[in-house]
């Protein structure tokens, strides 16, 4: 089995002498390209926006296939991303219960297509992937609270991943699940955690000042930053289940887009649940900030 990405590093910054590793530069450097990306789509809104997480929806698509090692890899990818561009567009029109039929009927198709031994992780794959573009889609929908609801995923998932890392390797301390990501320890998740919270919040507190309550808006956050962490976990999972290092090489030096994105699908999944459950109107985004 090949070794975990974040064991290689924690023994790479150790024989440097550093509690920091040495994948901090181009963690940095694709962290920021990506997230300017993200955050000007975000800023466009409306077709442009779900085009772009259709687009990356399709390519961590790809990427789990080629991780359960199925059969017809390019007919399963082909049939999932015309199925989930359907999805994309019905979030995008606001359907969500035509939205989610549609990413179940992805998830089927998908699985139909691969050898028997294989459909049930393929046909989990295209849940997880279509996942991410339907959340997002149905969330950014909302004319008043859309990019709100995608700046707070933003903030949540951006500012637990950094603080994770930085106080992980510099506080150290017991690790969280050594046989899935070594390189991980609880001090790393608290503070994620903590500071996903605060700077939810505080987007909270900016973007829709007169609907929100603190303590019900920071205990949401709390809760999205710590599943976005349990998402990070699950792909390290799944890669250790197929003894797969990277989901792909797609990012030079730097793994695949799915190792960028586990956290967000995880929280952007989460959100949108929480929201259709607490929404009082016609768009679910406002389920996360009136409480």
């Amino acid at each position: 089995m090949s070794a975990d990405p974040d064991e290689t590093d924690a023994r790479r910054a150790q024989a440097r002498g550093s509690r920091i590793g040495p994948d901090l530069w181009p963690r940095v450097a694709a962290a920021v390209v990506m997230g300017l990306v993200a955050l000007a789509v975000a800023w466009i809104g409306g077709i442009g926006f779900v085009a772009f997480w259709w687009i990356a929806s399709v390519v961590v698509l790809w990427e789990w296939q080629r991780i359960v090692e199925a059969d017809r890899l390019f007919v399963r990818v082909s049939v999932g991303a015309l199925l989930l561009a359907a999805a994309a567009l019905l979030a995008l029109h606001n359907r969500p219960l035509f939205a989610v039929l549609a990413l179940a009927a992805t998830a089927a198709a998908v699985g139909f297509v691969a050898a028997p031994e294989r459909r049930v992780w393929t046909a989990a794959g295209a849940l997880y992937a279509g996942a991410l573009v339907v959340s997002l889609g149905l969330l950014q929908a909302s004319p008043s609270y859309g990019l709100a609801a995608i700046l707070w995923l933003f903030a949540i998932v951006w500012g637990a991943d950094v603080a994770a890392y930085f106080a992980g390797r510099g506080i150290g301390g017991p690790k969280l699940w050594p046989s899935v990501s070594p390189g991980k320890t609880w001090s790393g998740a608290l503070a994620g955690a903590l500071v996903g919270a605060a700077l939810g919040l505080v987007v909270g507190l900016v973007l829709a000042p007169g609907a929100i309550r603190i303590g019900p808006m920071f205990a949401l956050g709390l809760a999205a930053a710590i599943v976005s962490e349990l998402g990070d976990l699950f792909e390290s999972g799944v890669k250790r289940r197929f003894g797969v290092k990277d989901s792909s090489r797609l990012i030079p030096g730097h793994g695949g887009l799915m190792d960028r994105l586990d956290a967000f699908i995880a929280a952007s999944t989460f959100a949108a649940l929480v929201a259709a459950a607490n929404s009082r109107g016609s768009f679910i985004a406002s389920g996360l900030f009136q409480w």
